[in-house]
């Protein structure tokens, strides 16, 4: 099941492509609007849309597994040698 938190995500997404598809397409007639349009699309994309999605999907992930590390590598290495592709 779904966390009502990707629907949230999802609708500020489309909104705000919503918003700058409909700026883009007043561009010829009110050129003031529909800057405004474009901008609070781009502001909902970026400073709603993104750090939301990245907060619910990096729960419960250790920051550590996804560093460059020595451990890391060496572990990273030893799979590449073990696959049956290289052998």
């Amino acid at each position: 099941m779904k966390k009502p938190s990707r629907y949230i995500v999802a609708a500020i997404v489309l909104a705000s492509l919503g918003a700058i598809a409909y700026g883009f397409s007043l561009m010829d007639t009110r050129e003031t609007l529909a800057n405004q349009y474009i901008g609070f699309g781009v502001v909902g994309l970026f400073l709603l849309a993104m750090p939301l999605f990245l907060i619910t999907e990096s729960r419960g992930k250790q920051l550590k597994d996804y560093m460059l590390t020595d451990e890391n590598i060496r572990k990273m290495r030893e799979r590449k040698e073990n696959t049956p592709e290289n052998q």
